[in-house]
């Protein structure tokens, strides 16, 4: 006797209830001695319709950007006018291609299958495409001549000569309509090697305040010994490869600096960004998370049809590289043996999320639309309320991702190349971004600002060790009450790109989507959304001992950070305005005048530059401890020194760090040039004693200004409670602090200062009142007292 046997394809969704269980099914056929029994399910065929058909639309898209990117500064309309214009020039009996329109003619009288009129139209339309090609090569030629020029910069503040207005009008002439993200790409100028001997004589110049006078001959030395000799045959082949790449540094900067880095990438590489200082839209978990990723996906749409506005400087005239752009989301950081690699997916439909040492697959669309946010707080809220245990190893498998590399990477290929393990992995590497549901509360309380200011950092820098995916490109953080954060990777993209998809993100959480009256986010829930995918694990004991190593490395990291976060309302850079200097060079004169309090020395600085006035630029190293800057500090702790005398150090100073600034942006910096150089002499095979040393030198002191850069999104003065955090770094050197600052608005800035316990000579918090105390007695010497700068607040 034949039975009957049922076969039930199941797509991977984890269902509580029956009705779900039933609702995921596709399709069911049962065999039996009449035949084959086959049953659909019109709502699983439909979400797959759904589903092809928004793939569809994003390839469409991308296809149609791609078309107008392509022929930018010129518009797809514009070759129908300049056709139109040539076939119309035809009529009238006038050639307007000095006979080349003839000789087409000629050749495709050859073919013998055209009518006379038909091939004066085809001779017309291709002179016509042919010249509409050459006007787009020949302007975007012109506009990339245009933006190697960078005189513009080094005019005086406030002062813009006539050559640099007409030069100002060409590029607005040539920089076409309404650009897209990628538009200026092909526009920009590619990275100019500076000469050996520059870039030397700028090092021995940046080093001088820093050695005896005996290191500093011995070093003359040995950088006037390489200028001559080994130099120049380094230059050689770095000029090859500037002409042939489209930018010298960057590739080398990612692979040597990031991928092939084998240290922990938490606290050493890994960044964070905070909330807003003040404002705490709800205090449900589930809500902010659902507006906060609703928001992500909101920008990430922008981003995919690149919708989002490339960034202008010097009044919306000159472009930077929008690049960095490309590998925000869908990405992440893979583990090898030797070297790291970026894993990035043109889409993906899911995001993870941690919550309790379990993870949870949560697909982002339904019916072919992107889920609202009060249907992602309902999915974020179901992981809340689920009451299942971890898994063998689970709880603190994210530990790998904080470790040492090579242990992780040997523990990814013996236990996570198969089965169970390699689904979910794949789950976590391939999600759009990854999302942590942390237990904790923190954020900003008034009634102990430092403590709290300075757990909220150490929180998103490095949370519990195991409780972030430090290799995805970001962890969106929600805590429990309702504050968030960022931790970002750092190989993919510097700080700025991510610093302009969480000002979107906050500013379109708040003023966008906003919360109903009870706290929830605006909408209707949805019963029909199947609940989140639960990730299955088979963590062998072997793979559980690596993930104790790990997460006992990492704890020893986390637990020697000394951090010190704090908000400066003393003044801004509104008052820093009004006398009449670079509120950056500001911060940094305080900066290096607090160092020297703190430490009674001056050392090598690091101030992070970008370089994306070029081609896939990136950054560049500010050496914000120069000879100058030396005197106006050794002037200020000299009793003896009067406030005028003072004045006119720290303006002689203040110039001459906006001069090496833009040296920086330009191209003509100095350590991404030696750095290129070394590289050049590792794959030479020849040893270079100066470059060798000058590499080796430590940074003490590691600085980066976080910039705003959509100011327009905070009406600061219709809202002067909405300001931001900003976000730090973890310390560069063991015996070093790291310093991050963002001036918000005119009369804030905020401060993240990094140190480590275990060095005898640092102090974060000590750092912190040195720093408040330089800022104020600079100010004072403008006249500036407390009482005046309350006015000017």
């Amino acid at each position: 006797m034949l039975h009957c046997v049922t076969f039930s394809l199941l797509l991977p969704r984890r269902s509580l209830k029956m009705a779900e269980a039933h609702q995921a099914v596709a399709f069911q056929f049962t065999v039996t001695p009449d035949g084959i029994d086959l049953r659909l399910s019109h709502e699983a065929l439909k979400q797959i319709y759904l589903s092809g058909l928004h793939s569809w639309k994003k390839k469409f898209i991308r296809f149609k950007n791609g078309v107008i990117t392509g022929v930018y500064p010129a518009s797809p309309s514009s070759w129908l006018i300049v056709v139109v214009g040539v076939m119309s020039t035809m009529y009238a009996k006038i050639d307007p291609s000095l006979g080349i329109i003839a000789k087409i003619n000629r050749t495709l009288d050859t073919t013998g299958y055209m009518s006379s009129q038909t091939k004066n139209i085809v001779s017309g339309v291709l002179f016509g495409t042919g010249l509409w090609v050459a006007l787009i090569i020949t302007m975007r030629y012109s506009l990339k001549v245009l933006l190697s020029y960078h005189g513009w910069m080094f005019a005086e503040h406030g002062k813009m000569s006539r050559a640099t207005r007409i030069w100002m009008c060409m590029v607005k002439i040539f920089s076409g309509r309404k650009p897209m993200l990628y538009s200026f790409q092909t526009s920009l100028p590619r990275l100019p090697v500076p000469a050996v001997k520059d870039t030397v004589n700028r090092y021995l110049e940046s080093v001088r305040p820093l050695m005896k006078d005996e290191d500093f001959k011995r070093m003359t030395a040995l950088a006037q010994d390489f200028a001559v000799n080994l130099g120049p045959r380094l230059q050689w082949y770095l000029k090859l490869k500037s002409w042939w790449a489209t930018n010298y540094v960057s590739d080398w900067w990612e692979e040597y600096v990031y991928l092939r880095g084998r240290g922990p990438l938490m606290v050493n590489s890994n960044y964070y960004a905070m909330d807003l200082l003040y404002v705490i839209p709800t205090h449900l978990q589930a809500a902010r998370a659902g507006n906060g990723i609703h928001a992500i996906l909101l920008y990430r749409h922008k981003l995919d049809r690149e919708e989002i506005k490339p960034i202008l400087l010097l009044g919306s005239t000159v472009p930077l590289c929008s690049a960095q752009w490309e590998r925000m989301f869908n990405t992440c950081r893979i583990p090898g043996e030797e070297t790291d690699t970026i894993q990035h997916l043109r889409d993906s439909k899911h995001i993870v999320v941690f919550h309790k040492g379990r993870y949870f697959k949560v697909w982002l669309y339904h019916d072919g639309r992107l889920l609202k946010p009060r249907e992602i707080e309902q999915q974020i809220q179901r992981i809340l309320d689920d009451p299942s245990e971890p898994q063998a190893g689970e709880a603190k498998l994210a530990a790998l991702t904080a470790g040492e590399r090579v242990p992780w990477a040997k523990c990814r290929q013996a236990y996570f190349g198969r089965g169970k393990n390699k689904q979910s992995l794949d789950a976590v590497e391939k999600a759009a971004f990854f999302v942590t549901l942390d237990e904790t509360e923190q954020g900003y309380r008034e009634e102990d600002p430092d403590a709290s200011m300075d757990s909220y950092a150490k929180s998103l820098l490095h949370g519990r060790c195991s409780d972030r995916w430090f290799d995805k490109s970001f962890t969106f953080i929600v805590f429990k009450n309702g504050k968030m954060g960022m931790n970002a990777e750092h190989s993919w993209a510097d700080a700025p790109v991510v610093g302009h998809l969480w000002e979107y993100v906050m500013s379109t959480d708040c003023f966008q989507l906003g919360y109903a009256e009870d706290g929830h986010c605006k909408g209707d829930t949805n019963p029909n959304i199947p609940y989140p995918t639960r990730l299955q694990w088979d963590i062998p004991e072997e793979c559980q001992d690596v993930i104790e190593t790990s997460l006992n490395t990492a704890n020893i990291l986390a637990s020697d950070v000394d951090f010190h976060s704090f908000p400066f309302h003393a003044f801004g850079k509104g008052l820093i305005k009004k006398c009449r200097t670079s509120p950056d060079a500001f911060v940094q004169l305080a900066l290096q005048l607090a160092h020297y309090k703190d430490m009674g020395k001056f050392c090598l600085t690091y101030e992070a530059s970008m370089t994306r006035l070029f081609r896939e630029g990136r950054t560049e190293t500010v050496r914000s401890c120069s000879s100058e800057s030396c005197n106006f500090v050794l002037a200020m702790v000299d009793p003896t020194q009067t406030v005028k005398q003072k004045l006119r150090l720290f303006k002689i100073a203040s110039e001459k760090h906006q001069h090496l600034y833009r040296l920086a942006m330009t191209g003509s910096g100095i350590d991404r040039h030696l750095f290129c150089l070394y590289v050049v002499s590792k794959y030479l095979a020849v040893d270079s004693p100066f470059l060798k040393e000058v590499l080796s030198e430590p940074w003490r002191l590691s600085t980066s200004q976080t910039p705003q850069q959509q100011v327009e999104l905070f009406d600061l003065e219709r809202n002067p409670e909405y300001v931001s955090s900003g976000g730090g770094f973890g310390p560069v050197a063991d015996d070093g602090y790291g310093v991050s600052y963002i001036l918000v608005g005119e009369n804030l800035i905020n401060f993240h200062i990094s140190s480590k316990f275990s060095s005898p000579e640092t102090d974060s918090h000590r750092f912190g009142k040195h720093l408040k105390q330089a800022m104020n007695d600079i100010m004072a010497l403008f006249g500036f007292s407390s009482n005046s700068r309350k006015e000017f607040h």
